[in-house]
Formats: structure tokens, C-alpha cells, sequence
């Protein structure tokens, strides 16, 4: 049984007592979120970094979800990945095919991966220009506040050292204001 607190000013903190609820809430949670954007704008666009996160959402490929959720309606984005070849065993897009993409039927040109076979700093323009090209044809919603993107979902992990999307404390990424996608290594971080 999950218990809930509701903080009005920041959402709802919900605690739960195992992984198979929490997975199962994160399913729910994510299909709600997708029914909703789906019959507001017809779309939904979700960010998902690496991890753990994939396995946790393992429950979307089941019943009752793998049949309800519209994903003919789905736009898949990275918020964090390695500049590796795709099938690469440290390509958070493998793992997203391997668990999730690959057992349910998401339209594959809705999923927009970096391109592997340029720098990472290529890799990073490129991926910014097919971001702005959705968020000029709506794809993407445009945040109320400014040009940049919003997405409707964008689901992280926090490693151990307190590090989301390979965005580390205290790090100079973290000062970006202009670009939406950086380079960092042999990485592009979504900012």
C-alpha cells in the first residue's frame, strides 16, 4: 500500500513500500499523463534518461497498458545518452529498445535517438536542431516562459553522488542557459 503526501506547493510525494508498486504506480502515472496529452494536443512527448528507469517502467508492456495506451501517439526523446553505437551495451537507446520500445508498437520514426556516427558535439547540434524542428510543428509543446521545450514527461534517476542526466553538482553544464542540448564528453545532456 503506497502512502501519499500532498504538498500543495510542489505536487504529490508519494512513498512506496516495493519496487512491484512502484512500478505499477509509475505505469499508471504514465498513462494517465498520456491519455491526457494525447486528447489535449494529439501527441506525447516523453524524455527518458537510463538507469534503472527503463526496468521500472517495464509494467507499460503488459495488460492492461500494452493495449490501452496510445502509442501511435508517442514521441520518445533522451534527456541523457552516450555517444556509442546504438547497440552498444552503454546505449541508454538499447536499453529503451531492448525493455520497453521493442515490446510495444511506438511508431519508430516517432523515436528520436542522437545520431551515433558524428562527435559528440555534432551529435549535440543535431539532436537541438530535430528538437526546435518539433517544437516548431508543435510536436513538442513550447514552455508559456520562453522558447524552450516542454515536454510532457521527462523521467530521471539520481545516481548516488546526486548526478541527473550525467549533469554532476556543481558542474559548469549546470550554468548553460542557451543551448537545450550539450555535449559532455561522449555524452549529450539534455539541460
Amino acid at each position: 500500500m503506497a502512502l501519499s503526501e500532498v504538498n500543495n506547493d510542489r505536487g504529490e510525494l508519494r512513498i512506496l513500500e516495493n519496487l512491484d508498486e512502484l512500478r505499477t504506480d509509475l505505469a499508471d502515472y504514465i498513462a494517465e499523463l498520456s491519455e491526457a496529452a494525447v486528447k489535449e494536443r494529439g501527441v506525447f512527448a516523453i524524455a527518458l534518461s537510463g538507469g534503472s528507469l527503463i526496468d521500472l517502467m517495464g509494467k507499460l508492456c503488459e495488460a492492461p497498458y500494452n493495449k490501452t495506451v496510445d502509442w501511435a501517439k508517442w514521441y520518445i526523446f533522451w534527456a541523457d545518452e552516450r555517444v556509442v553505437a546504438k547497440n552498444h551495451s552503454d546505449s541508454n537507446y538499447k536499453l529503451a529498445k531492448d525493455g520497453l520500445l521493442s515490446k510495444v508498437p511506438i511508431v519508430p520514426s516517432h523515436v528520436h535517438s542522437i545520431n551515433d556516427s558524428v562527435s559528440a558535439e555534432e551529435a549535440a547540434d543535431e539532436y537541438m536542431f530535430v528538437i526546435r524542428q518539433l517544437v516548431k510543428t508543435r510536436m513538442v509543446s513550447v514552455s508559456d516562459i520562453s522558447d524552450c521545450p516542454k515536454f510532457d514527461l521527462i523521467l530521471l534517476g539520481m545516481g548516488p553522488d546526486g548526478h541527473i542526466a550525467s549533469l554532476f553538482p556543481n558542474h559548469s553544464a549546470l550554468d548553460e542557459t542557451d543551448e537545450w542540448v550539450r555535449a559532455k564528453q561522449r555524452r549529450c545532456i539534455w539541460q
